[in-house]
């Protein structure tokens, strides 16, 4: 019986307890309760971190369509192949690269997928051309996208005069082929894989400059840069801490087309023989195997099937990012 009062007892008190509790939060929130539109800061960082967590799930599965996913898969293994071709390719880049013999030679035990001129592997150079094509690829665009969003950024932002002088120079640049003015710039400069590389990421400051100032010239009418102004930033401060970083989700969708477009435009050059030959690349291959289409159809079919998937992989890519961050140009 003792036991049973004391149990009694204790829910009794835990009652008490809980409705003193229910009692002083109602007390403590009556503002919450009373007046409309009142907020509890606890309740209000629990909303902030529910909705940080809820918008990067969105992101997340709008990444989640079959082409994105297909994109995603033929991008990895394409960067797979260039970072690790020693250990994939049956031959060594020597000789891929070398003179072994048994020109045009149809597919064997030996060589899965033919032999081209001089009876070099084409599975091997398939895979070398991979590292070739991106090496060349991301360090030149991105070279692009750093010095293209400086220059975009700072004209947008302090327009006038400096706006003037810095866009006629990016029409000048516009208004010529790429393709003729990288070959103008190799042709001075030769043929080497720096020079390629820094031809392409100059030609492509223009058009990132460009794309950055329309949305830099929207961004710094914003209520938010002039409240960083009134607190004392300094236009650098504004310009790359505060208006760049809300304008920057156009560039990483560009950025990813653009390794596909590069790649598809240095593939033309070195069909052109505008190409460094101390490597391996996809369009000289096809370059060399034009003039044996009959023969060896086969030596430019490969080339121009890795080509084909690599630039497709990046466009699938880029095209997921521009659903996942800006859900509007879905139905486009």
């Amino acid at each position: 019986m003792t036991e049973q009062v004391f149990e009694a007892k204790l829910k009794e008190e835990e009652k008490e307890n809980f409705l003193k509790m229910i009692l002083t939060w109602i007390i403590s929130h009556l503002q919450f309760l009373l007046i409309p539109g009142s907020r509890i800061d606890e309740l209000t960082l629990r909303e902030i971190e529910y909705e940080k967590s809820i918008s990067q799930r969105k992101f997340i599965r709008r990444l989640k369509s079959t082409l994105t996913i297909i994109g995603i898969g033929i991008v990895f293994v394409i960067v797979t192949l260039a970072v690790f071709p020693e250990w994939i390719a049956p031959y060594s880049f020597e000789i891929a690269n070398s003179l072994p013999g048994g020109s045009w030679n149809l597919p064997s035990d030996n060589y899965p997928l033919g032999q081209t001129q001089f009876g070099r592997d084409i599975l091997s150079r398939m895979i070398y051309g991979a590292r070739a094509s991106l090496t060349i690829a991301l360090p030149a665009i991105t070279f692009s996208v750093v010095l293209g969003v400086m220059v975009g950024v700072i004209a947008a932002f302090y327009g006038g005069w400096v706006d003037s002088i810095i866009m006629r120079v990016v029409d000048i640049f516009l208004a010529f082929p790429g393709l003729i003015l990288a070959m103008v710039f190799i042709a001075i400069w030769g043929q080497k894989m720096e020079y390629i590389m820094l031809a392409y990421g100059i030609l492509g400051v223009p058009y990132y400059s460009r794309l950055i100032r329309g949305s830099v010239l929207q961004a710094k009418a914003l209520p938010y840069v002039e409240a960083a102004r009134v607190s004392g930033a300094g236009n650098w401060r504004i310009m790359f801490r505060h208006i760049l970083p809300n304008c920057i989700q156009p560039i990483i969708i560009s950025f990813t087309f653009d390794i596909g477009g590069i790649i598809l435009s240095l593939a033309g050059l070195a069909f052109l023989g505008y190409s460094d030959l101390s490597m391996i690349e996809w369009g000289r291959d096809i370059d060399i195997a034009r003039g044996h289409i009959v023969m060896a159809p086969f030596a430019s079919l490969w080339p121009g099937i890795m080509i084909l998937f690599t630039v497709l992989g990046f466009m699938l890519v880029g095209d997921g990012l521009r659903d996942a961050l800006d859900p509007r140009l879905k139905n486009l």
